[in-house]
């Protein structure tokens, strides 16, 4: 089966890996899947024939075999883990807990987490923001408050490493170094785990290449 992967040219994030192809990267690393790249500048986003597959043009998409053509990060690493063993339980049970985790990171973990990013990045000069930033700050320590005292001393968030682990990672990586992470030592040492996984790095090292092209023109 062929894949080819839509993602930015010029990442807006520098190397770091947060753009949301990461995402799709490790799950295709993880399930041992190989892709091809379809690199896009910015302008190319708002093209037709980008439009086509994903009509916000946006990153990621996948087109895989058959024609089929997927867009939102989420739901293509849920149809890659559902089409191959690695990323989801057989256990009908653990399974359907690994897909709720999924939908956590991203619906109830990462939402404010990226608002407050925003916030600083667009409205660090208006005379709200001081005000307001404390606010925003208090809503993601309170979700990675009740994040840590799930994980507790658990490995990955319910039983063996699955794509609710790779999502919320994923999300996790948006605040590393920074003082909200530190406050939390079980949600840091559980990002050093999923970052130390092979696939991850492979991913990472693929992206970066992106990353390091675009820098040499």
């Amino acid at each position: 089966m062929t894949f080819t992967l839509s993602a930015f040219r010029d990442s807006p994030d520098r190397g770091r890996g947060l753009a949301r192809d990461m995402r799709v990267r490790w799950a295709l690393e993880e399930l041992e899947l190989p892709y091809e790249e379809r690199l896009l500048t910015f302008a190319e986003l708002e093209k037709n024939a980008h439009l086509e597959r994903n009509p916000f043009g946006q990153i990621p998409t996948l087109e895989c075999d058959g024609g089929l053509v997927l867009f939102e990060s989420g739901a293509i690493v849920l149809h890659l883990a559902s089409e191959r063993p690695g990323l989801l339980p057989a256990d009908a049970d653990a399974r359907a807990r690994a897909i709720a985790w999924m939908f956590a990171a991203l619906n109830t973990v990462e939402p404010p987490i990226w608002e407050r990013a925003m916030a600083q990045m667009t409205e660090a000069g208006e005379p709200w923001h001081t005000a307001r930033l404390p606010m925003l700050t208090e809503r993601v320590r309170r979700r990675l408050r009740q994040l840590a005292a799930h994980l507790d001393a658990k490995v990955w968030l319910d039983g063996a490493f699955s794509a609710g682990d790779l999502l919320m990672v994923s999300v996790l990586m948006r605040i590393e170094g920074s003082d909200l992470l530190d406050a939390e030592p079980a949600l840091a040492a559980y990002l050093a785990r999923g970052k130390a996984r092979p696939a991850f790095q492979r991913a990472f090292a693929a992206q970066y290449a992106v990353f390091e092209q675009s820098r040499s023109g």
